[in-house]
């Protein structure tokens, strides 16, 4: 599985304001917080760590959907599909929401 270079680039942009450190890893490439991964970009979506409190909620918006990258649901991250960050301005919204949640959680 390659990752889209595009997207890659856009979230690097999205992050410039935090400390986050690039992981290849399942084919994708992860953007870590404080050693505890925010968001991950694969080759037509992102994955964004929104915790469990924020899932079902994040399952509501319009182009998200259950995060089931091991064949099980995972509840607190979600699958964000191209159309739901086309726009900068969605991207960063997603972004953000990874962020907000991982800043909740203890620094590794």
């Amino acid at each position: 599985m390659a990752y889209n270079e595009e997207l890659l680039e856009r979230m690097r942009e999205a992050l410039s304001d935090h400390e986050v450190r690039e992981q290849k890893m399942f084919g994708g490439v992860a953007f870590m917080l404080r050693g505890n991964m925010c968001v991950w970009v694969t080759d037509d979506s992102m994955m964004v760590r929104i915790g469990p409190d924020n899932y079902e909620d994040a399952l509501a918006m319009p182009h998200a959907s259950e995060m089931d990258f091991t064949g099980q649901q995972m509840k607190g991250w979600v699958f964000v599909s191209d159309e739901g960050w086309a726009d900068d301005a969605d991207l960063e919204a997603w972004v953000q929401r990874g962020v907000d949640f991982v800043l909740t959680l203890p620094a590794k």
